[in-house]
C-alpha cells in the first residue's frame, strides 16, 4: 500500500499543477516533493505525471488515480479540521464523576450555569462515592476529596475542606457538653459512611491528634442528609465548616470542642492526561477553579 503522505503530496501537485506551488503549500522543499513523487510512482509501477519546465500535467493513469484519491483525502482533512476545532472550541461530551456530597443543589446550580454559558458542551454526570477508573470508564474529569492514591492521574487542587464538631441547641438541652474529644463517646452522633452505625472520627488540635469511636441513631452517605439530622437534634455531627458557617452565626448550630476539628482534607479535580486537553475540559477546569463552592475553602 502506498504511503499516505506520498499520496497527499501527489494530490497537492495535481491540484496546483506545479511541484513548487505544492511544495510551498505543504511547507516542504521542492526536492523532497519531487523525490516522494518518484517513490510513489515506483511503488505503483505507473507514471502519474508529465513534467515540463513550465507545468505538471496528469497522465491518464494519474488522472484516474487522482479522482480516486481526492475524495478520501478531503474527508480526512475535514475530519482533522473538525478534531482540531474541537480542541479549540468548547463543545462535545464531558463525562464527569463526582461524590454523592456534590449531588445536591449548590453543585447542580453550578453545572446549570456552566451549561448555559457553554451551550455546545454536554455533560454525562456520574454521582457516586466509588473512585471510578478514569480510563476504563472513559471519564474526562472527577472531583475527589482526600489524598489521592492513584499516581497515574493528573490532579489539580481546587480547595480544602475542614470539618467542625457541631450540634443543634435542641440536642444539647439537658446534656453535658463534651470537654475533650473522648467525651463524644457518651453522645449520640450523626455519621457519614458509618458501618453498623459506628465509625471513627479523627480530630486534630495543632499537633495533638485524637481518634474517637462514635456511634448514634443514624448514618448516611451524603452530607445533605447528615446535616438535616444534625439540625433536627438527633446528635452531634462532623460537618464541613463552609456547610455550617451560617447556622453557627445564627445560633442554629453550636460548635463543640472549638479547638478541635478534622485534619485538612484536600479537594482535587483529576483527569487522565495533561497533554492536548480538549477545550471543553479546559474551560470546565477554569470555571470550577473560579467557583466559590460551599463545600470547600479555596487555598
Amino acid at each position: 500500500m502506498a504511503n499516505l503522505d506520498d499520496v497527499l503530496i501527489f494530490v497537492k501537485v495535481a491540484q496546483f499543477e506545479s511541484i513548487s506551488r505544492a511544495a510551498r503549500s505543504l511547507g516542504m522543499p521542492i526536492s523532497t516533493v519531487s523525490r516522494r513523487l518518484s517513490v510513489l510512482e515506483s511503488k505503483l509501477g505507473v507514471s502519474l505525471l508529465r513534467r515540463t519546465t513550465r507545468r505538471v500535467t496528469l497522465t491518464a493513469q494519474g488522472r484516474e488515480y487522482f479522482n480516486q484519491c481526492r475524495e478520501p483525502l478531503t474527508l480526512l482533512e475535514e475530519a482533522e479540521r473538525a478534531l482540531t476545532l474541537g480542541q479549540k472550541t468548547p463543545e462535545g461530551m464531558l463525562r464527569m464523576s463526582v461524590p454523592v456530597i456534590l449531588g445536591q443543589e449548590p453543585f447542580l446550580d453550578f453545572l446549570s450555569g456552566f451549561l448555559k454559558a457553554q451551550p455546545r458542551i454536554r455533560i454525562d454526570l456520574f454521582i457516586t462515592n466509588l473512585f471510578l477508573d478514569l480510563v476504563a470508564e472513559n471519564i474526562d474529569v472527577a472531583i475527589r476529596f482526600g489524598e489521592l492514591e492513584d499516581s497515574s492521574v493528573v490532579a489539580t487542587r481546587i480547595g480544602k475542606s475542614i470539618r467542625y464538631v457541631v450540634a443543634a441547641a435542641e440536642y444539647l438541652k439537658g446534656r453535658k457538653l463534651p470537654v475533650e474529644p473522648a467525651d463524644l463517646k457518651l453522645h449520640d452522633c450523626v455519621m457519614l459512611n458509618a458501618r453498623n452505625n459506628e465509625t471513627d472520627w479523627d480530630l486534630v488540635n495543632g499537633r495533638k491528634k485524637a481518634r474517637i469511636h462514635v456511634s448514634g441513631p443514624i448514618s448516611s452517605h451524603d452530607f445533605n442528609s447528615v446535616s438535616t439530622f444534625v439540625y433536627r437534634g438527633h446528635g452531634i455531627g462532623l460537618l464541613p465548616s463552609t456547610y455550617c458557617d451560617e447556622a453557627l452565626a445564627s445560633g442554629a448550630l453550636v460548635r463543640l470542642l472549638p479547638k478541635w476539628s478534622s485534619a485538612e482534607i484536600p479537594v482535587f479535580a483529576v483527569y487522565s492526561n495533561r497533554k492536548f486537553l480538549p477545550s471543553r475540559l479546559s474551560v470546565f477546569l477554569n470555571t470550577l477553579a473560579a467557583w466559590r463552592s460551599p463545600l470547600w475553602i479555596k487555598d
